[in-house]
């Protein structure tokens, strides 16, 4: 077991949502405070948090550089690359074309509405 707690922050809708995208995601959480939680602490006040945002965001933005220069150039495949195959339960005659239209960044992969005069 870690021996950490979790409070009601959580990043679950931003996960499912880039999952439906077929995008791969991670979290970088980042703490401003204990007090809430974790008994003994002393209570803080505005200037504390955002002294504490101000050089959360400058390590996160070394750490997304570090990130970014460790990447391949081109990502492996993965099972995150087709979530889309079995998630459209909807036939498609019963679309909503204009739906589909504007989803068509996201789905566009498998959903795309070619107009029946096109060849």
């Amino acid at each position: 077991q870690w021996g950490a707690d979790v409070i009601g922050m959580t990043a679950m809708p931003e996960a499912r949502l880039a999952r439906e995208a077929e995008l791969p995601y991670a979290l970088l959480g980042m703490v401003t405070d204990y007090d809430c939680w974790r008994d003994g602490e002393e209570d803080v006040d505005v200037t504390d948090i955002l002294a504490v945002m101000k050089a959360n965001g400058e390590l996160a933005r070394e750490t997304l550089q570090k990130l970014a220069e460790a990447l391949p150039a081109k990502r492996e495949a993965s099972p995150i690359d087709t979530v889309l195959d079995s998630a459209i339960i909807t036939q498609r005659a019963d679309w909503d074309l204009e739906a589909a239209a504007r989803l068509d960044a996201i789905t566009g992969r498998i959903a795309r509405i070619v107009p029946e005069d096109s060849d």
